[in-house]
């Protein structure tokens, strides 16, 4: 990169990044929305929820590219593997955000679905400065983790520039792990480091440059997509119900017994009992009543299954 300095000793070595982040779509001025400024708070809100509803549309022009990525990440994880989410600022905080939320719902461990931020955990409230430049910086994220050829690796960017994500596909890839670049911009270098590039292109903001707008929400659809179908493939989910739910509260422990009555239209007494039984794990709880089993079994059955429900009460009712 050229770099000149001013008069006052300052080196701006800012050209050539600025001539890169006037090519993305998503940092592209909108002359239209010049004076939105002055517009009334109904229609800016009007305005705003015109341009969000786009996003689905962009999200479903690569499901196919999406549903390869997640059967390859579904396959390793059946292996052992670890899906692996890594980015900066916003796109850092949805990965990190996603990768929280599985264990509640689907009971894994926190080590199973690990999101990583440039500049650590405290980046998710604080910008951590220069953190986001750093290839070197993800590749020693990753080697803390100890990554393995079984791990999946996400890498998450908006414009699909940022060295961060950009280096922790390119590392991880070299590891021989398997890699996803999601983006939103088109002909990106991260969707190309990666083995399955998933482009969203949103388009230009509504405030110009201001990714957490459009491209955030389609990169969390995108995110709530591949872990929620990788745990379903992984045999968390009976059907549409959670089965794997993590009762750590009593709106949970409502929601379990909820679960297992949707399942089995089993009674109350019914649910309680099966739940005392399995030490209240829900699937364990659902088999012991489909198939007439008793905790022990209903866990050695599932054990069997890997894990599948659908499985595990086949097995029971050809027994």
């Amino acid at each position: 990169m050229t770099s000149t300095t001013d008069a006052s000793g300052t080196t701006d070595s800012y050209g050539e990044l600025r001539a890169q982040l006037a090519t993305l779509t998503t940092e592209a001025f909108r002359p239209e929305f010049a004076e939105i400024d002055r517009l009334p708070t109904a229609e800016i809100a009007r305005i705003m929820n015109g341009e969000d509803a786009t996003v689905p549309t962009a999200v479903a022009e690569r499901l196919p590219q999406i549903a390869a990525a997640i059967d390859a990440a579904a396959e390793r994880m059946t292996r052992g593997g670890r899906l692996i989410y890594a980015g900066a600022g916003t796109a850092g905080r949805l990965g990190v955000l996603d990768a929280s939320e599985c264990p509640p719902t689907f009971n894994t461990e926190p080590s199973e679905v690990v999101g990583l931020i440039a500049g650590g955990p405290s980046a998710m409230v604080k910008a951590v400065e220069g953190a986001e430049d750093s290839k070197e910086l993800a590749a020693a994220d990753l080697d803390a983790l100890k990554l393995s050829a079984d791990d999946t690796v996400a890498g998450i960017s908006a414009s699909g520039r940022t060295p961060y994500a950009i280096g922790a596909v390119e590392h991880a890839r070299a590891q021989g792990a398997l890699t996803i670049g999601l983006s939103c911009n088109a002909d990106s270098a991260l969707a190309a480091a990666a083995e399955h590039g998933l482009e969203i292109v949103t388009g230009p903001e509504l405030l110009t440059g201001s990714t957490r707008l459009k491209a955030g929400t389609a990169q969390k659809l995108v995110l709530n997509m591949i872990s929620t179908i990788t745990m379903i493939r992984l045999g968390k989910t009976y059907g549409n119900l959670m089965v794997d739910v993590r009762a750590s509260n009593e709106k949970l422990r409502a929601r379990s017994r909820h679960i297992v009555s949707l399942a089995t239209g089993a009674s109350d007494a019914e649910i309680e009992a099966a739940l005392a039984a399995t030490d209240g794990e829900v699937k364990h709880a659902i088999l012991a009543i489909l198939g007439g089993v008793d905790g022990p079994t209903a866990a050695r059955l599932l054990t069997e299954s890997d894990g599948h429900l659908r499985a595990a009460i086949a097995a029971v009712r050809t027994t």
